[in-house]
């Protein structure tokens, strides 16, 4: 008899008659057993069932919240169909093995679909998101101190005739500042808000196209205390954001507590990223950041203000700066040249046009003299005894840069300014300002998750945008599953004290989990088939290594990948 701890292999199982090799087949299982036992762990599947419910008497076959889920595998699926095409995704996937019983992937149809995205849309997609995040991280104890909010948009294509859309649908597809770089295209903006050690998604909405930052951020963090005030468990938070989100809680956000970066433009941030390094009381913290801090009280709300320095950034931004002044004096050299053919009728003239040139310079100054032409009045040899005389005026010079501003410009580099309206040091001491503020990046890592062309989540062709406002709920959905399941991963590898191989062999307890997806590849559901009697199951390609990792998920991997 075959042991199920040992890898399989075709030849391990083939028949010998030519009868029983027709009646065997394979089905892909993949890394889908490890995406399944997660949306288990977190209840997603229960929760939408018990918002959303189905009556099975009417015909329903699978629930809403099997609908949910099957989407999220085919966004987590590593496939190159859409995130909306499921039934082709499933064809050769262990449909029962992974859903249940008598499930086929006809059940999840275009209609099947379309159906649960008009009822999540009908339900509210920022209530039915929230309602289930907020419930996996307070079961799950991964609620941080702050959450993290930002802004990302999805190109859409297609027409979108507004005229088509209702009235009703608050989102809708419209042209405005396309962050994907493609303004031809009308677009839906996202807001999504992260919290915790596995950088949760907890809040998302979806808006029109031509929303603005400066409204749509603060606003979502107001909408977020609100339904955070309203959970006994909630922990209080701190809502942090960049530069977009400054202004309207300065003006609108008394009761939040809040963290943001300062806008370069207002005039006490200039005066203050522009003072000399003298002037200032720098404290030193790791990897090459130092900051001081100051009370401020812009438009009248008490702040605490701190500057901060990088050296990483200062590198950076003096590198692009040099760039771009060997450009302008490449460009200004050019421009002298010029000048300096061409024949002027009086020195006012050519200072005129120097003076005129100089207006497009930033960094240099056109350091030039104006030079007569001398010649004789007459044609030919001139006369004996004639003198020359001024025929015109040309420019000469060199360019210089303005040695005085680019030091005082490379002096502001690498600054920037975190405010916040928490004026208690003890519950927000200064020196973790930066370290609160610096975990925005885990944000701006799950934007770039979902647009991430590996993952086929942000290919949207989807004419109803009420379903493209749901299927942005499960894109964000399946953010959240990848997010604990990686959190989860690292968190048994450390605590076992065990690793795995990385993509260079070396051993790892931080892996990602696009990376052990992948190691999944080969694994395949081996099915037998006798005259219409359905014969043992086998897991095939499972290694020591494959068999370690699925322990350290539940019994629903433990069962699909034939271990329990």
């Amino acid at each position: 008899m075959l042991s199920l701890c040992a890898p399989f292999t075709y030849a391990d199982c083939l028949m010998d008659t030519t009868q029983q090799q027709e009646a065997l087949s394979t089905q892909k299982i993949h890394h889908l057993g490890l995406v399944m036992d997660v949306i288990d762990q977190l209840g997603i599947t229960e929760y939408i069932d018990k918002e959303l419910p189905l009556d099975a008497a009417k015909g329903a076959i699978v629930s809403m919240g099997q609908r949910v889920a099957a989407m999220i595998t085919n966004g987590l699926g590593f496939v190159a169909s859409p995130l909306y095409m499921y039934p082709e995704f499933l064809e050769d996937k262990a449909v029962s093995r992974l859903f249940g019983k008598d499930i086929t992937a006809e059940h999840f149809n275009d209609d099947s679909l379309g159906r649960c995205l008009d009822a999540i849309h009908n339900y509210g997609v920022d209530k039915l998101f929230a309602g289930l995040a907020y419930r996996v991280a307070l079961n799950a104890d991964l609620c941080g101190k702050s959450v993290h909010l930002d802004t990302t948009s999805l190109s859409l294509y297609g027409q979108y005739d507004q005229a088509e859309q209702g009235a009703q649908v608050a989102a809708l597809p419209k042209h405005g500042y396309s962050k994907d770089h493609r303004p031809d295209l009308k677009q839906m903006i996202v807001t999504l808000a992260t919290t915790g050690p596995a950088s949760l998604p907890i809040w998302m909405e979806s808006h029109s196209g031509n929303a603005s930052d400066q409204v749509i951020l603060q606003e979502a963090a107001q909408s977020m205390e609100s339904f955070r005030a309203q959970l006994q468990q909630a922990p209080d938070t701190m809502y942090v954001a960049d530069s977009a989100m400054y202004s309207s809680c300065v003006t609108k956000g008394k009761k939040l507590r809040w963290l943001s970066r300062v806008p370069a433009s207002i005039g006490a941030a200039k005066s203050l990223l522009n003072k000399d390094d003298k002037e200032l009381a720098w404290r030193a913290l790791p990897e090459g950041y130092r900051y001081t801090i100051c009370e401020s009280q812009y438009k009248g709300v008490k702040q605490r203000w701190c500057l901060v320095f990088s050296q990483q950034a200062y590198k950076k931004e003096v590198a692009t700066l040099e760039k771009t002044i060997d450009e302008e004096q490449s460009h200004a050299e050019k421009v002298l040249w010029h000048l300096s053919c061409q024949k002027f009728g009086c020195e006012q003239d050519a200072l005129q046009a120097v003076k005129q040139e100089e207006k497009h310079l930033k960094y240099h100054k056109l350091c030039v003299e104006v030079v007569p032409l001398l010649g004789y009045c007459t044609k030919g040899r001139p006369a004996a005894g004639a003198s020359k005389e001024v025929q015109g005026y040309r420019i000469a010079g060199k360019v210089s840069p303005d040695e005085a501003l680019v030091m005082k410009l490379k002096g502001t580099k690498g600054r920037f300014i975190l405010a916040t309206n928490e004026l208690n040091k003890e519950a927000l001491p200064d020196e973790e300002l930066l370290t609160v503020y610096k975990e925005q990046q885990h944000t701006e890592r799950g934007f770039r998750f979902i647009k991430d062309e590996s993952f086929h989540l942000s290919s949207v062709y989807l004419k109803n945008p009420g379903r493209i406002s749901a299927l942005m709920m499960v894109m964000v959905l399946c953010l959240l599953v990848y997010n604990y399941a990686q959190y989860h991963l690292r968190r048994s590898l450390s605590e076992s004290g065990n690793t795995i191989p990385n993509q260079v062999k070396k051993p790892t307890s931080k892996p990602t989990m696009r990376y052990v997806f992948q190691l999944f590849d080969n694994v395949q559901l081996l099915r037998q088939e006798d005259r219409g009697v359905k014969g043992p199951e086998l897991v095939l390609n499972m290694t020591e290594l494959l068999r370690g990792i699925v322990g350290y998920f539940g019994i629903r991997a433990q069962t699909i990948y034939g271990l329990a």
